[in-house]
């Protein structure tokens, strides 16, 4: 049905109900379809020539606009809190508080640092950033059939909105919801707009925009693409969902989280730097019957 699916780096838990979705999908029709997906290492590259990609975050980390104290203070809370967050033993309540911990000391460290709106596409141009392989593909069927494309992401939404658009795939059925950068009347960054999105409340809990997923109240089938655990919960604010396909990028640690990932995501994807799969299911439910 889709020869994507039988790439070496595809595993499914239940192959017989990941057929059955995609057909379900398919059946339903284009008009029925949205896409809800995470930015960071989902639709941009995890690594590439043995060397790990930046996540939108990173790209400003690593920026000249840093000081060295600032680079340093963000590497140590990197340090830090990354374990805790990937760490599988602890809970969610007990990551939730840290990450709104991390998230907020990262954020004010930035916004010491005088960051001028106008370096910002400078920024990403100098940056290692790189969509997965197959991007075009994917931006450009999502736009030609109309299918709205949301995406939610604990990164930066001003850095991964000049990712997307420097990749000339910025088309009018994207929506972002992300942490936005707020600059003061000269353009220097001042600090963060609320509400804070970390990886695990990326649900309708900071969703102002539930109206965004209201006016989609038709579509009501759902490809959900994530990389963490923290990304299954981005459909929630979704009403009336009949079909969901949730895709999972285990870019990192495989053997140790494969079976969690098996668990919760329809489709797991171990260390597979494309799109590949994710545009062989577009393009089989976009072909005519």
């Amino acid at each position: 049905m889709i020869v994507e699916l039988d790439k070496t780096t595809v595993r499914m838990k239940n192959p017989d109900h990941v057929r059955g979705i995609i057909s379900s999908i398919k059946k339903d029709g284009v008009n029925k379809l949205q896409v809800i997906s995470d930015f960071d290492m989902t639709l941009s590259r995890f690594g590439w020539n043995g060397r790990r990609c930046p996540t939108s975050h990173n790209i400003l980390d690593n920026s000249q606009v840093i000081t060295e104290e600032g680079k340093k203070q963000l590497k140590d809370l990197l340090h830090y809190y990354y374990p805790i967050e990937i760490d599988p033993n602890r809970t969610l309540e007990e990551k939730c508080p840290l990450m709104v911990e991390w998230w907020t000391r990262a954020h004010d460290l930035l916004s010491q640092q005088k960051i001028l709106k106008g370096d910002i596409a400078q920024i990403v141009k100098e940056s290692e950033v790189m969509l997965r392989e197959g991007f075009n593909e994917f931006f450009d069927q999502l736009h030609k059939n109309n299918v709205p494309l949301f995406i939610f992401s604990a990164g930066v939404g001003d850095i991964l909105e000049e990712i997307i658009r420097q990749a000339n795939v910025f088309h009018p059925n994207i929506n972002v919801v992300s942490n936005y950068m707020d600059f003061d009347d000269n353009g220097i960054l001042r600090g963060f707009k609320r509400p804070l999105i970390h990886t695990y409340n990326k649900n309708n809990t900071v969703l102002n925009n539930t109206e965004y997923f209201q006016q989609l109240s038709t579509k009501t089938s759902i490809i959900l693409l994530g990389d963490s655990m923290g990304d299954l919960t981005m459909a929630d604010g979704v009403t009336n969902v009949k079909n969901i396909l949730k895709i999972g990028f285990l870019n990192d640690k495989v053997e140790e989280h494969r079976g969690k990932y098996l668990e919760s995501y329809d489709i797991v994807l171990e260390r597979d730097e494309t799109l590949d799969v994710v545009n062989g299911i577009l393009r089989y439910t976009f072909i005519e019957t």
